[in-house]
């Protein structure tokens, strides 16, 4: 971990000033034709607004832009990440929090903007104050992330790009994403196929995304680069602790551990409620309720286990209330952390029985 960089500038500058990013975009702009942009290998020709499973065509559909201060402390900051809610998504999961923008391709056709609109809001989350630019959900929309940063970084975009992602993406996008993304920040959802087609919809999940990692921490390796107390650069894994270890998380933590390095960045969440489908439909009875504090303790008790160095957990009690968005409001679809208790983070306080973690989101 390195702090106190005087003079950071995110990767994707130097690659436009070079013309490199142009032709990165170009290429992804290629995958569109026929789409390979995610390993769902639809085939459509988005180029011509033909639609498949993402139900996404030629340009980005945003379905809210906005400070976000439910992020880890250093993406956060004071000013709050500039989250970027990207509509529909390449996963199906029955339990997502945020399944009113991700699950209604119907409605979210209207959210539907051009690259330079894009541009436009990431320089505005600049000029609010954000300390990045935090795309959710970009898997589907890889190409279009890309032209927008070109063409905000003409007009004066310096802030990290930060690409949080469910894991389902393909390794040759990513390798086109390298040096244009600066912060990776992707889940790690399931740890057995069957798990990842039973509750995202999708085939080879544990396989797909494992590659994902691999080349993620190819681009990044484990070290968190740092300004002023703000992450700049680096690679932190989600596990999102699922009720009746649904999620594997214990083969999860022993991959990152013994395939990357147990100094990778984790970021363990206990903000899963069942929401979607999985409070309602019988099929899914698993996933119907909270997890246990005994749950929850399992799961902080592998994080030394494995030996994991680096990293966040959220507090048992505290998660579960911010975490319940409504993308009615599209300004402010999160309430602000500082409404539950005035301080920085509704879980922000520090755990004693873990010292080697940094702190705790």
């Amino acid at each position: 971990m390195t702090d106190g960089l005087t003079q950071f500038e995110s990767s994707y500058l130097p690659l436009w000033q070079s013309g490199v990013l142009k032709a990165r975009v170009e290429a992804l702009e290629g995958l569109l034709e026929r789409c390979t942009v995610c390993p769902l290998d639809c085939g459509n020709n988005r180029m011509n607004d033909e639609l498949a499973r993402c139900y996404s065509g030629r340009l980005p559909i945003v379905s809210s832009y906005t400070p976000h201060f439910g992020e880890e402390p250093p993406l956060t900051g004071t000013r709050g990440a500039g989250n970027i809610f990207f509509g529909n998504c390449n996963l199906r999961c029955v339990y997502c929090q945020n399944y009113q923008i991700s699950q209604a391709h119907k409605e979210q056709i209207k959210n539907q903007i051009t690259h330079d609109r894009l541009a436009e809001m990431m320089l505005e989350l600049q000029a609010r104050g954000c300390h990045n630019i935090n795309f959710v959900s970009p898997t589907h929309f890889a190409p279009q992330m890309a032209r927008a940063i070109l063409i905000a970084a003409k007009q004066g975009l310096r802030l990290p790009i930060v690409y949080n992602t469910n894991s389902y993406d393909s390794v040759e996008v990513l390798k086109l994403l390298d040096g244009i993304v600066d912060v990776y920040l992707p889940d790690l959802k399931y740890a057995e196929d069957e798990a990842g087609f039973l509750y995202s919809k999708v085939r080879s999940y544990q396989d797909i995304s494992r590659a994902a990692l691999r080349e993620i921490f190819r681009q990044t390796g484990h070290e968190l680069l740092y300004e002023e107390g703000l992450l700049k650069r680096g690679l932190v894994i989600r596990l999102l602790v699922l009720p009746n270890d649904l999620g594997g998380l214990r083969e999860s933590l022993q991959w990152i551990s013994r395939e990357l390095s147990p100094r990778v960045t984790v970021s363990l969440m206990a903000q899963y409620y069942p929401t979607n489908v999985a409070g309602t439909n019988p099929r899914y009875t698993l996933l119907s309720r909270r997890i246990s504090e005994s749950e929850w303790l399992r799961a902080v008790s592998l994080l030394d286990e494995f030996g994991m160095e680096s990293g966040w957990m959220q507090e048992f009690d505290g998660a579960a209330l911010y975490y319940r968005p409504n993308f009615d409001d599209s300004a402010t679809p999160f309430r602000d952390v500082r409404d539950f208790n005035g301080e920085d983070s509704p879980t922000c306080t520090v755990d004693r029985s873990l010292p080697r973690l940094v702190g705790v989101l």
